[in-house]
């Protein structure tokens, strides 16, 4: 999310505002000039969208610059289920599935007489979007052979703020995620339905999870990095300012204390009962200054009381904290290989790496 960002802009324009502005508005009543600041709090907001299309422009074409050696890269437009909540439900148009562009991206090498297995990867962040900050982890599976479907699902930025606003925090956004595998093994003859694997780090990680819990047979292995986990703990040691994106009225519409039943809802460690028997991966760090261990904690004893097998992870102070295995250090490298072992051991890749060596040729091409 681009708090930051965004502040700063605000405050640059209301001091243009009130420097630039007539003497006489100085005369103006308390009540019209903090109309005059809402309105223009309102604008900058409404800017913020259209700077975060630009943005998203800007790194579709990257997208094909970082991959054209290795893939194809295209955008799908696709639909999910209807809004969960209607601001008004006999409205034109309410009802109506949910309109979302996906990310295909396709080894080079593929022949289009084989099938190859599926790499399902929802990206993290509140608000975000799939961006080349996944360039090298991308390369790395190409060169595995996978094909991935990155999903930009409800609530993500670069589409303006229809799209912001249709948010669906563990909600709805995980039927979008099943919506792009769906649509990949219904439209790809080079997919196979059999291989398909969903990772994700973050809030990605917390789709991950619920993904396989809610869909348990159309996933056959699962790795969540630090993945976002109590949505109740969370809401206690966050700031304000982050809790007030979960209950805005176009979101959650209430705080955890207000409804704390619907944040548990969303939240995969009040959800381990569900999981069935999909091989999954958990990493975490104890000095992840993002999601807290203490939420990854939760959900690995939720996941033991339940008698659920499963691997785990918890990293001791590794540097990088929340982006500890993204990043592109040795060490970070050495964590993915293990990652892509965990994955290769169920969807079979035709090109699998085993070594740091192939990693990083394949992420560098040195």
């Amino acid at each position: 999310m681009n708090h930051s960002k965004n502040n700063w802009l605000s405050t640059i324009l209301v001091g243009v505002f009130f420097l630039y502005m007539p003497h006489t508005l100085f005369s103006q009543t308390t009540e019209e000039l903090r109309a005059q600041i809402e309105g223009l709090n309102s604008q900058i907001s409404n800017m913020q969208h259209t700077f975060n299309m630009l943005q998203k422009q800007i790194d579709d074409v990257l997208w094909i610059q970082k991959l054209e050696d290795v893939a194809w890269v295209d955008k799908v437009y696709i639909y999910g289920p209807p809004l969960w909540k209607e601001e008004n439900p006999t409205a034109q148009g309410a009802g109506n599935p949910v309109k979302f562009w996906i990310y295909t991206i396709i080894p080079k090498n593929t022949d289009p007489g084989q099938k190859y297995p599926l790499i399902v990867l929802p990206h993290g962040g509140v608000h975000s979007d799939f961006s080349t900050y996944y360039t090298h982890i991308v390369r790395e599976l190409v060169a595995q052979g996978y094909i991935i479907v990155a999903p930009e699902y409800r609530g993500s930025t670069g589409y303006g703020k229809d799209h912001y606003e249709k948010i669906d925090y563990g909600g709805l956004e995980v039927e979008d995620v099943k919506s792009s595998r769906d649509f990949m093994i219904e439209n790809y003859d080079i997919v196979d339905g059999k291989r398909v694997g969903i990772i994700g780090w973050s809030h990605g990680g917390l789709i991950t999870l619920m993904s396989i819990f809610d869909h348990p047979n159309d996933y056959q292995v699962a790795f969540a990095g630090v993945p976002v986990s109590d949505l109740v703990a969370r809401m206690g040691y966050k700031t304000q300012e982050y809790r007030d994106l979960y209950s805005a009225e176009y979101h959650i519409g209430q705080t955890a204390y207000e409804n704390v039943d619907e944040y548990r809802r969303r939240s995969p460690a009040w959800n381990t009962q569900k999981m069935k028997d999909t091989p999954l991966l958990i990493h975490t760090n104890t000095i992840d200054e993002d999601v807290n261990v203490l939420e990854v904690e939760h959900l690995i004893k939720s996941l033991k009381a339940e008698n659920k097998k499963f691997e785990y992870k918890i990293y001791q102070a590794v540097p990088g904290g929340h982006s500890f295995d993204r990043m592109d250090t040795r060490q970070a490298n050495e964590i993915r290989v293990k990652i892509y072992k965990f994955l290769g051991a169920q969807l079979d890749p035709p090109h699998p790496i085993t070594d740091v060596s192939a990693l990083k040729k394949a992420a560098y091409r040195f």
